[in-house]
């Protein structure tokens, strides 16, 4: 994944590596606690609100790599965020590079 790849100065793969691992470790927990909620766009793209420790990680490549690894915390996230709602997840449009910068205020391929 590209999250992978945005080491910091001096930073190993292998430490940036652990560093992405970390986070989504701790994204999974507070998904699970609820702490950070899941948002959707009008096309169906996903977005992380509440989310502040990240450590560069992009809501789009945390959301591919837990879905990629059938993250269950992400799963009922989803589906209550999709209840919420009333729209569907698009994961397409998520892989497609929709995201948000602002927590589902905004979104944008940017």
């Amino acid at each position: 994944m590209a999250c992978f790849t945005m080491t910091k100065p001096n930073q190993t793969l292998a430490e940036r590596s652990k560093e992405v691992g970390a986070a989504l470790a701790r994204l999974k927990g507070y998904i699970a606690a609820g702490k950070v909620q899941i948002v959707i766009a009008p096309n169906g793209a996903i977005g992380l609100s509440g989310w502040k420790d990240r450590d560069d990680v992009t809501d789009v490549c945390a959301v591919r790599t837990l879905t990629a690894e059938g993250s269950w915390e992400l799963r009922q996230a989803i589906a209550k965020a999709e209840a919420r709602v009333g729209r569907r997840v698009n994961l397409q449009a998520t892989a497609a590079g929709w995201h948000s910068h602002d927590g589902g205020k905004t979104w944008g391929r940017h």
